[in-house]
């Protein structure tokens, strides 16, 4: 990606997830090592007041860093940060999104807003990225 050709206002190629089901949260249980119950046992999730399991902040930030790797090499990365905002539930559909909202040609990098989002438009994730474009 050459800096020259981008501009603060640019966004990056979006993408949205397959609707999150126990299965996924099931694999990313074993693929993360984090089995809190309150992901997989509904008895768990509903005796701590909530009407079901629900899906690890981590799968999303995950997903963003998809977002973030589909558009530059993981080694362009060059900062990384979220705030969990919402709790994403099961059928939840994530939309990752970013754009450019700085650019600084003399660090050759570009820094971006990223959000994860449902099918509702709720914001679930939402952070930045310092991205060099001419690593």
């Amino acid at each position: 990606m050459n800096l020259a050709q981008i501009e603060v206002g640019y966004e990056l190629p979006a993408f949205t997830t397959e609707p999150i089901n126990r299965t996924t949260l099931a694999l990313y249980c074993g693929a993360s090592g984090d089995h809190n119950p309150i992901h997989v046992d509904i008895d768990f999730a509903k005796k701590a007041g909530m009407p079901d399991v629900f899906a690890h902040g981590m799968l999303s930030m995950a997903y963003l860093a998809r977002l973030l790797t589909n558009w530059v090499a993981q080694e362009q990365l060059r900062h990384y940060s979220v705030r969990f905002v919402a709790i994403t539930h099961l059928q939840d559909q994530i939309t990752c999104s970013g754009k450019v909202v700085e650019k600084d040609e003399a660090a050759g990098t570009v820094r971006l807003e990223i959000t994860t989002r449902n099918q509702a438009g709720e914001i679930k994730l939402s952070g930045e990225a310092i991205v060099a474009l001419n690593a």
